[in-house]
C-alpha cells in the first residue's frame, strides 16, 4: 500500500512538472500567447484616456480601433481574444493597464455570458496559466489553481511533443503570421469580401443561449464583478452587443438580461439601432466575423454611439474609411446609421 501510495505520488509530481515546465505547445497555444503579450505590450504604452476593446474574437475581427480611436480622437487597442480564453484572466491581465478616465467597451459574445464555472476553469488558457503565469493562476483563487494544474490530457503532452519537434526544425513563424492577420492596433485585417465562404456561411447556426442560462452563467458573474470594480475605478465600463447574424433571433428579454450585467453594476450599455445585427452576407467565415468593410461600418455606428453615451466629440471618418464601408452589402440599408456627423 505505501509502495502504490508513493507510485501516485511520483506520478502526479512527474505530471505536474512536465507540463510546468518541459511540456510546450508553440505553435497553437503559442499564438495566443504571443497576440496576448503583443496586446498587453501596447496597452501598457498607450496614454490615457484610451478606449479599449474586450470581447472574443468578434472585438477584432467585427470591431475596428483604427475607426473608432481616430473618430472619438483616442488612442485605442483592440483587446479581444478568441472565444475560450478565461474571462477572469482576460480581465486580471488588463485591470492594471486601465486607469480613471479609460473607456472599456465590451461587446462580449452571448456565449460568453452563459459559460460555467467548470468551463472557465478549464479553459484554453489553463494550460498558459500553469506554466507561464501561475502566481496569476493562484491569485485567481485556490480552485482554479488545482483545476489549470490538472487541466491538461494526454493527448496534450503528445501534440506538445509533435508541436515542439516542429517548432524546433523551423515550422512556424507565429510573429510573421500575426502581422499578416492584425494590425497595430489589433484589429483583424485581410478579411475581404472577396475570399469570404457564402456556402460556409449559409451552413452555421448556432442555437443562443436561453433567457434562464444568460442570467445563471458564471461568465456574467465575471463581467458583473469587473465592471463594479472598474467603475468604481474611475473606468467607464460600456457593454454592447456582438455582431451576428440578423436571421438569429435576440429576444427582448435577452437584452434585458445583458443590459442589467452593466447597468446594475454602474456602467453604461450601448444598444444601436440594428442590434448589431447583419445579413450572413456581410460575414467573414462565422457569426461573429463581419469582413473589414462591415467592420468598418459596424464601427461608425459604435463610435457615434460610445460618443452620444460619454459626451466625446466624434469626428467623421475619413474619406478613405467612408469608402471601404461603401462597399459593405448592408451599406444602403443602414445609411441613416452612418450619415455625415455633425458637430
Amino acid at each position: 500500500m505505501r509502495r502504490l501510495l508513493l507510485c501516485c505520488c511520483i506520478s502526479v509530481a512527474l505530471y505536474l512538472a512536465s507540463f510546468a515546465f518541459v511540456l510546450n505547445r508553440p505553435l497553437s497555444l503559442g499564438m495566443i500567447r504571443l497576440e496576448m503579450q503583443q496586446k498587453l505590450a501596447r496597452g501598457a504604452r498607450l496614454p490615457t484616456p484610451k478606449i479599449v476593446i474586450l470581447a472574443g474574437s468578434n472585438a477584432p475581427y467585427s470591431h475596428s480601433c483604427r475607426v473608432i480611436g481616430a473618430m472619438l480622437q483616442m488612442p485605442c487597442e483592440n483587446a479581444g481574444i478568441a472565444v475560450g480564453f478565461s474571462l477572469d484572466d482576460l480581465f486580471a491581465r488588463w485591470r492594471p493597464l486601465l486607469h480613471r478616465g479609460d473607456i472599456v467597451y465590451l461587446p462580449m459574445e452571448i456565449q460568453q455570458y452563459d459559460v460555467t464555472r467548470t468551463q472557465n476553469d478549464l479553459s484554453v488558457d489553463s494550460a498558459l496559466l500553469f506554466r507561464d503565469h501561475r502566481a496569476l493562476l493562484w491569485r485567481l483563487g485556490p480552485q482554479r489553481a488545482l483545476a489549470g494544474a490538472f487541466s491538461n490530457r494526454l493527448t496534450d503532452g503528445l501534440e506538445a511533443v509533435i508541436e515542439m519537434l516542429a517548432h524546433g526544425v523551423g515550422y512556424g513563424h507565429r510573429r510573421a503570421k500575426l502581422a499578416a492577420q492584425f494590425d497595430r492596433q489589433g484589429d483583424r485585417i485581410g478579411t475581404t469580401l472577396l475570399t469570404a465562404d457564402p456556402q460556409f456561411l449559409a451552413l452555421l447556426h448556432r442555437p443562443e443561449p436561453s433567457p434562464a442560462m444568460i442570467s445563471a452563467g458564471y461568465g456574467r458573474q465575471i463581467i458583473a464583478r469587473f465592471v463594479r470594480a472598474e467603475q468604481a475605478a474611475g473606468v467607464t465600463m460600456i457593454g454592447g452587443l456582438p455582431t451576428d447574424f440578423d436571421t438569429v433571433p435576440l429576444s427582448a428579454t435577452d437584452i434585458a438580461i445583458i443590459q442589467a450585467t452593466y447597468t446594475k453594476n454602474g456602467g453604461a450599455f450601448l444598444i444601436t439601432a440594428n442590434h448589431s445585427r447583419y445579413p450572413p452576407a456581410d460575414f467573414y467565415d462565422s457569426e461573429d466575423h463581419l469582413a473589414q468593410p462591415c467592420q468598418y461600418l459596424q464601427s461608425f455606428i459604435v463610435a457615434r454611439g460610445l460618443g452620444r453615451l460619454t459626451h466625446r466629440p466624434v469626428s467623421a471618418p475619413t474619406i478613405a474609411m467612408q469608402k471601404r464601408a461603401e462597399t459593405c452589402p448592408s451599406y444602403r440599408t443602414e445609411i441613416a446609421l452612418v450619415k455625415p456627423i455633425t458637430h
